[in-house]
């Protein structure tokens, strides 16, 4: 059997009282990496906390790390129920950097579950299915280290990717990690992890995080520790195309590193023009493509 065969699952494989039951003592820690998302976040933790940790043993910790968000994020979580850091004040000596990837790596250092759960926090068409079905290869098959979600969006395509996945990523893995190709959707915000494998792996600080840890699970455990699970249906907000043009760079970065061509320093200048008011207005916007070493294991040795 192939690998699609044998590696993607739908979210209903499992029940919740078998998951709950074959976690064995397992702690799952759900993190919800955030940036002024204050008109989602709420209703999100609200029923996650509801329906997996208050009316069943499914996670063990909520945890949204707040990322220098200028709205209420921080305030709205924690009164839904979360416990709540802010990613710059976790592990202070260690610095601090703007982005996604960073928040997801600070999230090692508060978190305490051998299996982390990753979900994004604008999501607006969704339901906690997605945690289960997330869960489930982990808790059913030792073997299995990162698991990734796909999902249909509201809309004529429904099961495209995204813009920065269908123009950037899918080409890159076709070019140079041809295995990937049978992940559907790649760059998908909600995926899960074993913690012995994530605090192994480098983390850029930005929106190159998820192929990332695609890309160095397959080069360090192979394919076969990868699977993809079926979540229904999900929608977001979505992006403005220039930010999009920010995200596209750090995700080129990353996989240009990881062929030995990447850049020598850490912070690239990209020039955009931008139409405004019947003028073309030049700006350049300075791209982090800094990576955070491996909590464990790592060249420098143990961050943790």
């Amino acid at each position: 059997m192939s690998w699609s065969e044998n590696n993607t699952h739908h979210w209903d494989d499992w029940s919740l009282a078998d998951l709950v039951a074959a976690k064995q003592g397992q702690r799952v820690s759900l993190v919800v990496p955030a940036r002024n998302e204050a008109a989602t976040v709420g209703g999100l933790v609200d029923k996650l906390r509801t329906s997996l940790m208050e009316t069943s043993d499914l996670v063990d910790e909520l945890v949204v790390i707040d990322s220098d968000s200028s709205d209420d994020t921080a305030r709205i979580a924690a009164d839904a129920g979360a416990d709540v850091y802010a990613s710059a004040a976790i592990r202070p000596e260690l610095g601090s950097y703007p982005g996604k990837g960073e928040a997801m790596w600070k999230s090692q250092f508060v978190t305490t579950g051998e299996l982390i759960v990753f979900m994004d926090a604008d999501l607006t068409d969704w339901d906690t299915h997605f945690v289960r079905g997330l869960i489930g290869p982990l808790v059913n098959n030792p073997t299995i280290e990162l698991v990734k979600g796909f999902y249909r969006r509201p809309g004529e395509h429904g099961l495209d990717g995204g813009r920065v996945t269908e123009l950037v990523a899918r080409p890159l893995l076709a070019l140079h990690r041809r295995p990937l190709r049978d992940l559907i959707q790649p760059l998908a915000g909600e995926w899960s992890i074993r913690r012995s494998l994530f605090e192994r792996l480098r983390v850029p600080i930005g929106y190159g995080v998820e192929l990332a840890a695609l890309v160095d699970t397959l080069d360090t455990r192979g394919m076969d520790a990868i699977a993809q699970v079926d979540l229904g249906q999900r929608d977001h907000s979505h992006q403005d195309l220039f930010d999009l043009g920010l995200m596209a760079t750090q995700i080129v970065g990353m996989m240009s590193r990881r062929l030995g061509t990447g850049p020598v320093g850490d912070d690239v200048e990209m020039r955009q023009y931008i139409p405004i008011d019947g003028s073309t207005k030049v700006v350049d916007r300075s791209v982090s493509l800094l990576e955070r070493p491996p909590v464990r294991g790592g060249s420098g040795g143990m961050v943790a």
